[in-house]
Protein backbone atom coordinates (compact mmCIF):
# COMPACT_ATOMS: atom_id res chain seq x y z
CA UNK A 1 0.00 0.00 0.00
CA UNK A 2 1.85 3.50 -0.84
CA UNK A 3 2.61 4.99 2.38
CA UNK A 4 0.02 8.64 2.57
CA UNK A 5 2.23 11.85 2.21
CA UNK A 6 1.71 13.64 6.18
CA UNK A 7 1.74 17.13 6.58
CA UNK A 8 4.68 18.92 7.72
CA UNK A 9 3.21 21.10 10.53
CA UNK A 10 1.62 17.86 11.68
CA UNK A 11 5.46 16.43 11.71
CA UNK A 12 6.40 19.43 13.33
CA UNK A 13 3.85 18.97 16.18
CA UNK A 14 4.67 15.23 16.72
CA UNK A 15 8.23 16.04 17.22
CA UNK A 16 7.80 19.23 19.56
CA UNK A 17 5.67 16.78 21.85
CA UNK A 18 8.92 14.47 21.20
CA UNK A 19 11.06 17.24 22.53
CA UNK A 20 8.71 17.87 25.39
CA UNK A 21 8.72 14.58 26.47
CA UNK A 22 12.22 13.88 26.84
CA UNK A 23 12.93 17.25 28.37
CA UNK A 24 10.94 16.45 31.10
CA UNK A 25 12.48 13.21 31.22
CA UNK A 26 15.49 14.59 31.65
CA UNK A 27 14.73 16.77 34.25
CA UNK A 28 12.88 14.23 36.05
CA UNK A 29 16.31 12.11 36.15
CA UNK A 30 18.61 15.24 36.87
CA UNK A 31 16.57 15.95 39.74
CA UNK A 32 17.22 12.05 41.32
CA UNK A 33 21.19 12.36 40.69
CA UNK A 34 21.17 15.72 42.48
CA UNK A 35 19.13 14.07 45.25
CA UNK A 36 21.89 11.24 45.66
CA UNK A 37 24.65 13.64 45.66
CA UNK A 38 23.35 15.42 48.37
CA UNK A 39 23.04 11.89 50.38
CA UNK A 40 26.35 11.23 49.03
CA UNK A 41 27.62 14.15 50.60
CA UNK A 42 26.27 14.00 53.67
CA UNK A 43 27.00 9.90 54.10
CA UNK A 44 30.70 11.09 53.24
CA UNK A 45 30.58 12.71 56.25
CA UNK A 46 29.05 11.13 58.57
CA UNK A 47 31.25 8.20 57.20
CA UNK A 48 34.20 10.30 58.01
CA UNK A 49 32.75 11.13 61.70
CA UNK A 50 32.35 7.09 62.25
CA UNK A 51 36.11 6.41 61.03
CA UNK A 52 37.17 8.96 63.98
CA UNK A 53 35.08 7.69 66.47
CA UNK A 54 36.82 3.96 65.20
CA UNK A 55 40.01 5.55 65.83
CA UNK A 56 39.49 7.05 69.26
CA UNK A 57 37.58 3.66 70.71
CA UNK A 58 39.96 1.65 69.54
CA UNK A 59 42.93 3.77 70.91
CA UNK A 60 40.58 3.91 74.08
CA UNK A 61 40.96 -0.07 73.85
CA UNK A 62 44.25 -0.23 73.85
CA UNK A 63 44.48 1.76 76.91
CA UNK A 64 41.62 -0.40 78.88
CA UNK A 65 43.73 -3.26 78.15
CA UNK A 66 47.19 -1.99 79.35
CA UNK A 67 45.07 -1.48 82.81
CA UNK A 68 43.23 -4.55 83.02
CA UNK A 69 46.55 -6.44 82.25
CA UNK A 70 47.95 -4.45 85.35
CA UNK A 71 44.76 -4.85 87.41
CA UNK A 72 44.89 -8.51 87.01
CA UNK A 73 48.19 -8.75 87.55
CA UNK A 74 47.88 -6.90 90.78
CA UNK A 75 44.63 -8.96 91.53
CA UNK A 76 46.84 -11.99 91.42
CA UNK A 77 49.47 -11.15 93.94
CA UNK A 78 47.31 -9.77 96.02
CA UNK A 79 45.67 -13.42 95.60
CA UNK A 80 48.72 -14.78 96.43
CA UNK A 81 49.36 -12.98 99.45
CA UNK A 82 45.76 -13.11 100.57
CA UNK A 83 46.67 -12.78 104.42
CA UNK A 84 48.96 -9.65 104.03
CA UNK A 85 46.24 -7.27 103.19
CA UNK A 86 43.40 -5.74 104.61
CA UNK A 87 39.69 -7.22 103.84
CA UNK A 88 39.00 -3.10 102.24
CA UNK A 89 42.19 -3.46 100.06
CA UNK A 90 40.99 -6.98 98.74
CA UNK A 91 37.66 -5.50 97.91
CA UNK A 92 38.89 -2.57 95.81
CA UNK A 93 41.22 -4.09 93.71
CA UNK A 94 38.57 -6.41 92.99
CA UNK A 95 36.46 -3.94 92.35
CA UNK A 96 39.01 -1.96 90.61
CA UNK A 97 39.28 -4.93 88.04
CA UNK A 98 36.06 -5.64 87.68
CA UNK A 99 35.18 -2.47 86.43
CA UNK A 100 38.12 -2.05 83.81
CA UNK A 101 37.14 -5.23 82.49
CA UNK A 102 33.68 -4.26 81.85
CA UNK A 103 34.53 -0.78 80.56
CA UNK A 104 36.72 -2.84 78.26
CA UNK A 105 33.55 -5.34 77.13
CA UNK A 106 31.53 -2.14 76.89
CA UNK A 107 34.24 -0.30 74.66
CA UNK A 108 34.76 -3.63 72.50
CA UNK A 109 30.80 -3.61 71.58
CA UNK A 110 30.91 0.42 70.94
CA UNK A 111 33.67 -0.24 68.58
CA UNK A 112 31.64 -3.39 66.57
CA UNK A 113 28.53 -1.35 66.32
CA UNK A 114 30.57 1.49 65.15
CA UNK A 115 32.31 -0.88 62.41
CA UNK A 116 29.01 -2.17 61.63
CA UNK A 117 27.47 1.00 61.02
CA UNK A 118 30.89 2.31 58.90
CA UNK A 119 30.43 -1.26 56.85
CA UNK A 120 26.72 0.01 55.67
CA UNK A 121 27.51 3.77 55.14
CA UNK A 122 30.09 2.14 52.37
CA UNK A 123 27.71 -0.14 50.65
CA UNK A 124 25.45 2.68 50.57
CA UNK A 125 27.74 5.09 49.32
CA UNK A 126 28.56 2.60 46.06
CA UNK A 127 24.89 2.41 46.17
CA UNK A 128 24.77 5.51 45.45
CA UNK A 129 27.80 6.36 43.62
CA UNK A 130 26.28 3.58 41.21
CA UNK A 131 22.95 5.44 41.15
CA UNK A 132 24.23 8.67 40.12
CA UNK A 133 26.94 7.22 37.60
CA UNK A 134 23.83 5.55 35.99
CA UNK A 135 21.10 8.95 35.65
CA UNK A 136 24.19 11.03 34.42
CA UNK A 137 24.75 8.21 31.79
CA UNK A 138 20.87 8.63 31.03
CA UNK A 139 20.72 12.04 30.72
CA UNK A 140 23.74 12.74 28.64
CA UNK A 141 22.33 10.10 26.49
CA UNK A 142 19.04 11.61 26.73
CA UNK A 143 20.18 14.91 25.90
CA UNK A 144 21.86 13.36 22.52
CA UNK A 145 18.33 12.43 22.01
CA UNK A 146 16.91 16.20 22.21
CA UNK A 147 19.56 17.57 20.53
CA UNK A 148 19.14 15.20 17.25
CA UNK A 149 15.28 15.83 17.63
CA UNK A 150 15.98 19.81 17.88
CA UNK A 151 18.68 20.14 15.30
CA UNK A 152 18.19 17.40 12.82
CA UNK A 153 14.59 16.15 12.46
CA UNK A 154 12.92 19.43 12.79
CA UNK A 155 15.52 21.02 9.53
CA UNK A 156 14.49 17.35 7.90
CA UNK A 157 11.21 17.83 8.24
CA UNK A 158 11.30 21.07 6.39
CA UNK A 159 12.91 18.87 3.54
CA UNK A 160 11.29 15.75 3.58
CA UNK A 161 7.69 16.35 2.87
CA UNK A 162 7.04 12.27 2.13
CA UNK A 163 7.05 10.27 5.11
CA UNK A 164 8.41 7.19 3.64
CA UNK A 165 11.96 9.74 2.65
CA UNK A 166 11.82 10.90 6.06
CA UNK A 167 11.84 7.23 7.67
CA UNK A 168 14.40 5.97 6.16
CA UNK A 169 16.46 8.86 6.18
CA UNK A 170 16.14 9.19 9.70
CA UNK A 171 16.54 5.30 10.55
CA UNK A 172 19.95 5.82 9.21
CA UNK A 173 20.68 8.71 10.84
CA UNK A 174 19.64 7.25 14.38
CA UNK A 175 21.50 4.10 14.08
CA UNK A 176 24.77 5.16 13.34
CA UNK A 177 24.35 8.22 15.71
CA UNK A 178 23.01 6.17 18.68
CA UNK A 179 26.47 3.87 18.11
CA UNK A 180 28.32 6.87 18.35
CA UNK A 181 26.38 8.47 21.72
CA UNK A 182 27.00 5.26 23.68
CA UNK A 183 30.59 5.26 23.02
CA UNK A 184 30.55 8.89 23.80
CA UNK A 185 28.77 7.66 26.81
CA UNK A 186 31.14 5.34 27.90
CA UNK A 187 33.62 8.08 27.68
CA UNK A 188 32.20 10.21 30.59
CA UNK A 189 31.11 7.22 32.96
CA UNK A 190 34.98 5.75 32.17
CA UNK A 191 36.43 8.92 32.12
CA UNK A 192 35.41 12.19 34.30
CA UNK A 193 33.00 10.53 36.77
CA UNK A 194 35.46 7.63 37.87
CA UNK A 195 38.36 10.51 38.11
CA UNK A 196 36.27 12.88 40.23
CA UNK A 197 35.40 9.63 42.14
CA UNK A 198 38.90 9.58 42.52
CA UNK A 199 39.78 12.64 43.19
CA UNK A 200 37.68 12.55 46.42
CA UNK A 201 39.00 9.80 47.35
CA UNK A 202 42.56 10.95 47.12
CA UNK A 203 41.75 14.22 48.82
CA UNK A 204 40.56 12.38 51.85
CA UNK A 205 44.10 10.01 52.10
CA UNK A 206 45.83 13.55 51.68
CA UNK A 207 44.40 14.85 54.82
CA UNK A 208 44.96 11.39 56.69
CA UNK A 209 48.78 10.94 55.47
CA UNK A 210 48.99 14.88 56.57
CA UNK A 211 48.11 13.72 59.84
CA UNK A 212 49.69 10.39 60.06
CA UNK A 213 52.89 10.94 57.69
CA UNK A 214 53.69 15.19 58.06
CA UNK A 215 53.30 17.68 55.32
CA UNK A 216 55.85 16.12 53.37
CA UNK A 217 54.25 12.95 51.96
CA UNK A 218 50.90 15.37 52.22
CA UNK A 219 52.35 17.42 49.42
CA UNK A 220 53.13 14.26 47.45
CA UNK A 221 49.37 12.96 47.32
CA UNK A 222 48.65 16.66 46.69
CA UNK A 223 50.24 16.75 43.55
CA UNK A 224 49.04 13.59 42.38
CA UNK A 225 45.76 14.62 43.20
CA UNK A 226 46.69 18.01 41.04
CA UNK A 227 48.05 15.68 38.06
CA UNK A 228 44.21 13.69 38.46
CA UNK A 229 42.26 17.08 38.49
CA UNK A 230 44.25 17.87 35.13
CA UNK A 231 43.02 14.57 33.04
CA UNK A 232 39.65 15.07 34.15
CA UNK A 233 39.62 18.79 33.11
CA UNK A 234 41.45 17.32 29.61
CA UNK A 235 38.46 14.46 29.81
CA UNK A 236 35.33 17.54 30.36
CA UNK A 237 37.55 19.58 27.79
CA UNK A 238 37.23 16.86 25.21
CA UNK A 239 33.49 15.93 26.04
CA UNK A 240 32.93 19.38 25.30
CA UNK A 241 34.60 19.22 21.74
CA UNK A 242 32.53 15.98 21.31
CA UNK A 243 29.58 17.66 21.82
CA UNK A 244 29.80 20.90 19.97
CA UNK A 245 32.93 23.21 20.13
CA UNK A 246 30.98 26.80 20.50
CA UNK A 247 33.70 28.27 18.74
CA UNK A 248 32.48 26.75 15.33
CA UNK A 249 29.68 28.52 14.92
CA UNK A 250 31.46 32.42 16.26
CA UNK A 251 34.55 31.97 14.89
CA UNK A 252 33.98 29.26 11.57
CA UNK A 253 35.84 26.06 10.43
CA UNK A 254 39.62 27.23 10.31
CA UNK A 255 40.11 28.73 13.40
CA UNK A 256 38.39 26.25 15.42
CA UNK A 257 40.06 23.27 13.47
CA UNK A 258 43.09 25.05 14.65
CA UNK A 259 42.54 25.51 18.40
CA UNK A 260 41.39 21.93 19.03
CA UNK A 261 44.53 20.68 17.33
CA UNK A 262 46.46 22.76 19.30
CA UNK A 263 44.47 21.85 22.59
CA UNK A 264 44.96 18.19 21.46
CA UNK A 265 48.80 18.42 20.97
CA UNK A 266 48.76 20.34 24.49
CA UNK A 267 47.58 17.48 26.31
CA UNK A 268 49.63 15.05 24.28
CA UNK A 269 52.74 16.41 24.82
CA UNK A 270 54.77 13.36 23.36
CA UNK A 271 52.97 14.08 19.74
CA UNK A 272 52.67 16.47 17.06
CA UNK A 273 50.04 17.66 15.52
CA UNK A 274 50.36 20.30 12.08
CA UNK A 275 47.36 21.61 10.06
CA UNK A 276 47.59 23.23 6.88
CA UNK A 277 45.28 24.89 4.66
CA UNK A 278 44.76 25.80 0.68
CA UNK A 279 42.46 28.05 -0.98
CA UNK A 280 39.81 30.48 -0.05
CA UNK A 281 39.04 30.85 3.89
CA UNK A 282 35.22 31.29 3.99
CA UNK A 283 32.31 30.30 5.89
CA UNK A 284 30.37 27.44 5.23
CA UNK A 285 27.03 26.53 5.78
CA UNK A 286 26.39 24.69 9.51
CA UNK A 287 25.64 21.29 8.23
CA UNK A 288 29.40 21.57 6.60
CA UNK A 289 31.28 23.02 9.18
CA UNK A 290 29.83 20.86 12.01
CA UNK A 291 30.43 17.42 9.23
CA UNK A 292 33.97 18.21 8.58
CA UNK A 293 35.06 19.39 11.77
CA UNK A 294 33.67 15.56 13.31
CA UNK A 295 34.81 14.25 10.52
CA UNK A 296 38.46 15.26 11.65
CA UNK A 297 37.70 14.96 15.52
CA UNK A 298 37.06 11.38 14.80
CA UNK A 299 40.02 10.78 12.34
CA UNK A 300 42.49 12.58 15.52
CA UNK A 301 40.83 10.40 18.05
CA UNK A 302 41.44 7.34 15.89
CA UNK A 303 44.95 8.27 15.40
CA UNK A 304 45.59 8.84 19.35
CA UNK A 305 43.61 6.28 20.80
CA UNK A 306 44.26 3.29 18.69
CA UNK A 307 47.03 4.53 16.01
CA UNK A 308 48.99 5.41 18.91
CA UNK A 309 50.45 7.84 16.76
CA UNK A 310 53.47 10.45 17.26
CA UNK A 311 52.97 12.30 14.35
CA UNK A 312 49.64 13.78 12.81
CA UNK A 313 49.08 16.01 9.61
CA UNK A 314 46.07 17.72 9.03
CA UNK A 315 45.54 19.34 5.72
CA UNK A 316 42.29 20.91 4.15
CA UNK A 317 41.87 22.04 0.84
CA UNK A 318 39.06 24.28 -1.20
CA UNK A 319 38.72 24.06 -4.54
CA UNK A 320 36.21 24.35 -7.03
CA UNK A 321 33.32 24.09 -4.63
CA UNK A 322 34.92 20.85 -3.13
CA UNK A 323 36.51 20.53 0.48
CA UNK A 324 39.02 17.93 0.67
CA UNK A 325 40.63 16.59 4.13
CA UNK A 326 43.52 14.42 4.62
CA UNK A 327 44.73 13.25 7.36
CA UNK A 328 47.70 11.47 7.96
CA UNK A 329 49.54 9.60 11.02
CA UNK A 330 52.36 7.67 11.81
CA UNK A 331 50.90 4.96 13.72
CA UNK A 332 50.71 1.24 14.09
CA UNK A 333 48.01 1.26 10.87
CA UNK A 334 45.48 -1.38 10.09
CA UNK A 335 43.98 -3.04 7.66
CA UNK A 336 40.85 -1.34 6.06
CA UNK A 337 39.64 -4.73 4.62
CA UNK A 338 39.03 -6.25 8.64
CA UNK A 339 35.98 -4.78 9.98
CA UNK A 340 36.09 -4.85 13.43
CA UNK A 341 33.37 -5.38 15.57
CA UNK A 342 31.58 -2.20 17.21
CA UNK A 343 33.74 0.12 14.94
CA UNK A 344 31.31 2.93 15.82
CA UNK A 345 33.60 6.00 14.53
CA UNK A 346 34.06 4.38 11.15
CA UNK A 347 30.53 4.16 11.01
CA UNK A 348 30.16 7.36 12.20
CA UNK A 349 32.33 8.82 9.99
CA UNK A 350 30.95 6.85 6.23
CA UNK A 351 26.96 7.93 7.63
CA UNK A 352 28.04 11.47 7.72
CA UNK A 353 29.98 11.35 4.40
CA UNK A 354 27.08 9.40 2.55
CA UNK A 355 24.76 12.24 3.76
CA UNK A 356 26.32 14.78 1.86
CA UNK A 357 27.37 12.81 -1.02
CA UNK A 358 31.39 12.46 -0.59
CA UNK A 359 33.78 10.50 -1.02
CA UNK A 360 35.65 8.56 1.83
CA UNK A 361 39.46 6.30 1.70
CA UNK A 362 41.14 5.21 4.09
CA UNK A 363 45.23 3.74 3.10
CA UNK A 364 46.39 2.27 5.97
CA UNK A 365 49.27 -0.58 6.17
CA UNK A 366 50.40 -2.08 9.50
CA UNK A 367 53.26 -0.33 11.23
CA UNK A 368 53.23 2.43 8.54
CA UNK A 369 50.46 4.80 9.24
CA UNK A 370 47.22 5.37 7.97
CA UNK A 371 46.03 8.21 5.62
CA UNK A 372 42.30 9.42 5.64
CA UNK A 373 41.19 11.29 2.49
CA UNK A 374 37.53 12.75 2.98
CA UNK A 375 36.40 14.82 -0.35
CA UNK A 376 32.76 16.46 -0.10
CA UNK A 377 31.20 18.25 -2.71
CA UNK A 378 29.70 21.71 -1.54
CA UNK A 379 25.78 21.64 -3.17
CA UNK A 380 24.26 24.46 -2.06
Amino acid sequence: MPLRKLNVKELDSIVEQMIETVDKSKDEIFQIGEQCRQEHESLVTELQQIKDQVANVIEESDSLEKSSRLARRRLSEVSRNFKAYSEEQVREVYEFAHNLQTQHLMNEQLEKQLRQRRDDLERRLLGLQETIERSDFLVSQISVVSNYLVSDIKDIGLVLEDAKMKQDFGLRIIEAQEEERKRISREIHDGPAQLLANVLIRSDLAVKVHKEQGADQAFQEIRSLKEMIRGALYEVRRIIYDLRPMALDDLGLIPTLKKYLETMEDYHKNVKITFSHLGEEKRLSTKYEVALFRLIQESINNALKHAEAKEIKVKLEFRNEIVTAIIRDNGVGFDPEVKKHQSFGLIGMKERITILEGELAIDSVANKGTAIKIKIPLLE
